[in-house]
């Protein structure tokens, strides 16, 4: 058993230093008292690794964009490193998300999407691809948000995953509705939409009926 010559204390386990005063213990150490947690020591370790790398490159973006005034590509009248920075700090979010327990897979995924759809808006705004974005990219990105949400609501037993996948469906209809009051027509890409989203919806009655309309009626307090 280890020791502490200045606390006068018998420590058992492995530990390297007295948990009084943190001075190094003396005498042979015992058998650890808990089970190491080698899952969270990874995590920690992974987190730690790829935050040093965005810092890294949050740093060098700066440095170069500001200090050196290194241009990049459309960005010439932009600063470009605040896009990185941007990215960067999202990515972070993201990772957070990812760590923080007790979170189901459809929030992570909804608000994982979320954040990446006003990322990609503000980035397209800046590069001048915003009506690709808006007509293409994020239709098909709702649409594979929806049939992933779509699943997850099938295998959840938790019923955690509807509301994610209704609120999910009013993304991929809204849209559709407000171009079609504003220039009389829509898209392709967001009709398409509008037609998945009601697929889903009537799947999600047929499969999970009582829950859909359980979830209605809690949000809508009736």
């Amino acid at each position: 058993m280890k020791n502490c010559p200045y606390c006068k204390i018998d420590v058992g386990g492995d530990l390297k230093k007295c948990p009084f005063c943190q001075s190094k213990l003396v005498g042979t150490p015992e058998d650890k008292y808990f089970p190491t947690q080698t899952i969270l020591k990874f995590q920690s370790f992974f987190y730690k690794v790829q935050l040093f790398i965005v810092w890294i490159i949050i740093i060098s973006a700066l440095g170069l964009d500001f200090l050196f005034g290194l241009p990049l590509g459309p960005f010439d009248d932009f600063h470009w490193s605040l896009l990185v920075l941007m990215w960067l700090f999202a990515f972070e979010f993201g990772i957070i998300r990812l760590f923080k327990r007790g979170m189901s897979p459809s929030r992570i995924l909804s608000i994982s999407v979320v954040v990446v759809m006003a990322m990609i808006f503000i980035t397209a705004y800046y590069t001048g691809f915003l009506k690709l974005y808006v007509y293409w990219i994020m239709p098909n990105v709702v649409m594979a948000t929806m049939v992933a949400n779509f699943a997850l609501c099938m295998i959840d037993k938790s019923g955690n995953s509807m509301v994610y996948l209704l609120t999910n469906v009013l993304m991929g209809i809204i849209p559709y509705i407000a171009f079609y009051a504003w220039k009389k027509e829509s898209p392709v890409e967001w009709i398409v939409s509008l037609l998945v989203g009601f697929i889903l919806f009537v799947g999600a009655i047929i499969f999970k009926g009582r829950e859909v309309v359980s979830e209605i009626q809690r949000r809508l307090n009736v």
